[in-house]
């Protein structure tokens, strides 16, 4: 009873913080005409979505890391190695994600970061926390119980660790194309890990998830269609890595690849769709990530979310029962 309570008042007190920023930030960033640039690649729909503030992000960003450290400071949660770690790896992700949207609109285009100069940044913060992981003791060997894997992977483990994080900051980030789709997806996603988090023992990652997941619904009363903000880069790398850093603390490596099953299918079409015109000259989806297949084919962009965000809560359910189960 107790850990709902908790768990009830950080999803609360997450909202209220998000919407009450939301009110002020929204036009703020009008009246600083910080909008986000659209690729001329994207359909007539999305060309009339030009002007449309970005940095979104700080709207659950900011109310999340405060909220945390108000209660740490207070002591209603405890202090831990993880809840320190997952802040820092929140805080980086949406650093390398501001330094790309800054640069975006300071240039007047929709490329900010190159991809090269984004995969490095994402690689030393992951460095850093493979560092302080193993300097709390944390443990280098991948467990799946119920598949009876017990594999020592030394310091293979960094690397599994930053494929990880790099991985799933890329995959939010990839899909976050249309209107409350990631924020819908990741909101979906971190209620399936503060579930997990609290059963197996992690109560600090479940209160933090919490809190995410209240200050994501807040974002998402500002960004779902018609959007009137857009998370950008700030706020799809933060979730991205963050999400990861989580599964990896709560020993849960492969339940992630379950609870964000959306976020690798629109990685993996962006990879097939590479391949497949590289090997066969010719498109396998109309337009990728997946998202823009069913835009092509006509579906409209409300549908399209509805449908991934069924699809996440299926798999947010299934990966919460693996997740306690392995």
């Amino acid at each position: 009873m107790l850990l709902l309570t908790k768990a009830i008042f950080a999803v609360m007190i997450g909202f209220l913080s998000s919407c009450v920023l939301g009110l002020f930030l929204v036009p703020l960033l009008k009246k600083m005409k910080v909008g986000q640039r659209i690729s001329i690649f994207v359909g007539e729909n999305h060309r009339k979505k030009e002007g449309t503030p970005t940095m979104g992000g700080i709207i659950f960003i900011l109310p999340t890391v405060v909220i945390t450290l108000l209660l740490l400071m207070t002591g209603k949660i405890p202090y831990t190695d993880n809840l320190l770690i997952v802040l820092l790896v929140f805080v980086s992700f949406a650093s390398i994600g501001f330094l790309d949207d800054f640069l975006s609109l300071k240039r007047h285009d929709n490329e900010g970061l190159t991809t090269y100069q984004k995969l490095f940044f994402q690689i030393v913060v992951s460095t850093i926390f493979f560092y302080i992981y193993m300097k709390n003791g944390g443990q280098t060997s991948w467990v799946v119980g119920t598949l009876h894997i017990d594999l020592e992977m030394g310091w293979l483990y960094g690397i599994f660790i930053l494929f990880l994080l790099v991985g799933a900051s890329n995959a939010v980030n990839l899909t976050d194309g249309l209107d409350g789709l990631a924020g819908g997806l990741s909101a979906i996603a971190f209620v399936a890990f503060s579930l997990i988090s609290f059963m197996v023992g992690f109560e600090d990652l479940g209160v933090f998830s919490m809190i995410l997941v209240g200050s994501l619904i807040g974002f998402l009363v500002f960004n779902t269609h018609p959007a009137r903000i857009f998370m950008g880069d700030t706020g799809s790398l933060a979730l991205g890595g963050v999400m990861a850093s989580i599964a990896i603390l709560t020993h849960r490596e492969l339940t992630l690849l379950v609870v964000a099953g959306v976020f690798v299918v629109e990685t993996l079409s962006v990879i097939l769709q590479v391949f497949w015109l590289r090997v066969f000259h010719h498109k396998l989806f109309l337009m990728t990530p997946l998202h823009h297949h069913f835009e092509k084919l006509g579906w409209k962009e409300r549908d399209i979310v509805k449908l991934f965000w069924v699809f996440g809560l299926i798999l947010a359910m299934a990966g919460i029962l693996f997740g306690v189960w392995l």
